[in-house]
């Protein structure tokens, strides 16, 4: 067959093979290792379903072996920031919690922050800082690592509390004019920024007060015997680290950064290089401690305990066993299973696209767009779908503009729908999907895996199930014929 001929498309029952054989192999790789099929098993599922997807297509359908090796290459160039930023979080994971900015902000947030009003609490921080940083990601490696250390100083179960920081994050993040899923699900569709983002209120708001709702009311049973917890949580981390306010200098040097809309990995590497240096300022004791290395003169040891700190796993001894786990890292090794799952996923989502399997697929989906309900409900499943196989939300918020701008502007709907409909999905679940970026990456930095933290990600769950009932009701919903 000639390079330049395209392929004809894979018949829809043949596409869903690699999908079948993925998930058969997720749900066996996660029955047998459990949370830990993170640290080799989906990577395994990932390539087999892969390796499906490209014997399939150049076997029966001749595709060449140099599409798929482009799309792979054009498909991790575009996710290498996500790489480095990943990467940055292991720095900043490691270092803010060495450098007592974390443990700081424990140490002061259990003695302010009442168990009853918790969850609700560090829903709406995290959507205040989403919502000023544009980036959920940065979020919840920052305020949302400590505001889960506080839970756990409370005594509040760590699903919940990362179901509660994730709902925020994704709520503030979908609402910021400095958002680049926000930008790209407005440029994608060719609608106005701002006319995207109010458009997006009518659903994403209710949602959020939904949720709200939510956790208050899980919010009022917390509370019992949290003040013992309190107490030998304060108690480990003033024995252990020089508690200061001096080191919550980081965080607001770091909301500058944000402010002055810093590139999200420059802005994380710069707060872990002035973590580090607080680390070296304050807490001396535990970088020799890190090191552990007698012969080496003072600054030397210093050096080394730093370098560990951003690179390695450190595990410091606080006298409680529970803190222990809490303020242990892994550094920028730490992210490394989830770089490699990234990797893998990648691979899968670039043969399935370069294959014309994806295209195959959300034809068959798009035949059930006749109506406005069927149009937006196509478009939820699609974004869905992408979610689930091509393991990127990016890739997933492009390709449903692409598939459905037609047929938006065919039916007379505004590219408002189209762009309101694509963030509601593509965005928000991508975090429920171990094996998406989002999700590999927040179950990595939260240290709660993502099917564990699923159920509670209240937001998250209802913005789709909310898009279709707007739908449904066509609230606000104009179907005018574009010129």
């Amino acid at each position: 067959m000639n390079e330049t001929e395209k392929a004809p498309l894979p018949h829809p029952l043949v596409a869903l093979l690699p999908i079948l054989v993925l998930i058969a192999f997720l749900s066996t790789a996660i029955y047998l290792f459990g949370s830990e099929s993170l640290s080799g098993g989906s990577q395994i599922a990932l390539v087999l379903g892969t390796s499906v997807c490209v014997a399939l297509s150049m076997m029966v359908y001749r595709v060449p072996w140099k599409a798929f090796e482009q799309r792979i290459t054009k498909t991790i160039g575009d996710v290498a920031v996500t790489l480095l930023i990943l990467l940055a979080v292991g720095m900043l994971s490691g270092s803010w919690m060495i450098s007592g900015v974390v443990p700081t902000l424990i140490y002061y947030g259990v003695q302010i922050m009442s168990p009853q009003f918790f969850l609700v609490s560090a829903c709406v921080i995290s959507a205040l800082v989403s919502l000023l940083s544009g980036s959920s990601w940065t979020t919840i490696a920052t305020i949302g690592v400590a505001l889960l250390g506080i839970s756990e100083a409370l005594g509040i179960d760590a699903a919940w509390t990362a179901g509660a920081i994730i709902s925020g994050a994704y709520f503030g993040d979908k609402m910021s004019p400095l958002s680049d899923t926000t930008i790209l699900a407005s440029s994608a569709t060719g609608t106005d920024l701002f006319v995207h983002i109010r458009y997006m209120m009518y659903t994403t708001v209710p949602t959020f007060l939904i949720t709200l709702i939510i956790f208050f009311i899980a919010g009022l049973g917390n509370g019992e015997g949290a003040e013992l917890q309190v107490a030998e949580y304060t108690e480990g981390l003033d024995r252990t680290f020089n508690i200061s306010l001096w080191t919550l200098l980081v965080p607001v040097l770091t909301g500058v950064l944000i402010s002055w809309r810093v590139p999200s990995v420059i802005t994380l590497f710069a707060s872990a290089i002035m973590a580090g240096i607080m680390a070296l300022i304050l807490q001396p004791h535990i970088l020799h401690q890190i090191a552990n290395s007698y012969e080496l003169s003072t600054f030397m040891s210093l050096m080394k305990g730093l370098a560990i700190t951003y690179y390695g796993s450190t595990a410091i001894d606080t006298g409680n066993t529970a803190l222990n786990d809490l303020i242990s890292t892994g550094g920028m090794a730490g992210m490394l299973n989830t770089i490699w799952l990234i990797l893998c996923a990648m691979c899968f989502g670039a043969t399935m696209v370069a294959s014309g399997m994806i295209e195959s697929l959300t034809r068959v989906i798009i035949r059930f767009a006749r109506s406005r309900f069927t149009l937006v409900g196509t478009t939820t499943c699609t974004g869905l779908f992408l979610n689930l196989t091509t393991g990127d939300q990016f890739i997933s918020i492009v390709l449903t503009a692409d598939m459905y701008r037609n047929a938006y502007r065919q039916q007379g709907y505004e590219s408002r729908l189209l762009s309101r409909t694509t963030e509601d999905v593509a965005t928000v679940t991508s975090v429920l999907v171990p094996w998406n970026t989002c999700g590999m990456t927040q179950a990595s930095v939260l240290g709660v895996p993502t099917l564990v933290y699923l159920p509670y990600c209240f937001f998250n769950l209802i913005s789709p199930l909310m898009t279709l009932l707007v739908a449904a009701i066509g609230w606000k919903i104009k179907q005018v014929k574009e010129p």
